[in-house]
């Protein structure tokens, strides 16, 4: 179970960033359309990255953690929902945290001193 959540844990960070770096960059096209001969890369990187790669893995790990962690079919829900909106995947993932290890993650706490 442990595992699995590292690998949703990084997708949902990756994911949520690359979500973020397109909302920022076409946010910056609707203010100013001066940038975008320089942003127009990024965003098309940016868009094909989130679009075909990282948000199908992110699905994958989704499911994955659910089924590892036998959770209600409304979680899956929440989880593939935080990929469409920018900022929501940290939260989703800050809040699963919290609820599969309410006494913190395992490879986070410190070993006891002697």
């Amino acid at each position: 179970m442990d595992a699995a959540f590292r690998r949703y844990r990084i997708m949902s960070f990756v994911t949520g960033t690359t979500l973020l770096t397109l909302f920022v960059t076409l946010a910056l096209h609707q203010w100013d359309l001066s940038l975008w001969t320089s942003i127009k890369p990024l965003v098309v990187v940016d868009g094909v990255a989130h679009g075909t790669i990282l948000y199908p893995v992110y699905l994958i790990m989704s499911f994955y953690v659910v089924l590892k962690a036998r959770l209600p079919f409304w979680y899956l829900i929440v989880m593939l929902l935080a990929g469409f909106v920018p900022g929501v995947a940290f939260l989703v993932e800050w809040w699963l945290a919290r609820r599969l290890y309410p006494q913190g993650l395992p490879w986070r706490t410190t070993p006891a001193t002697r």
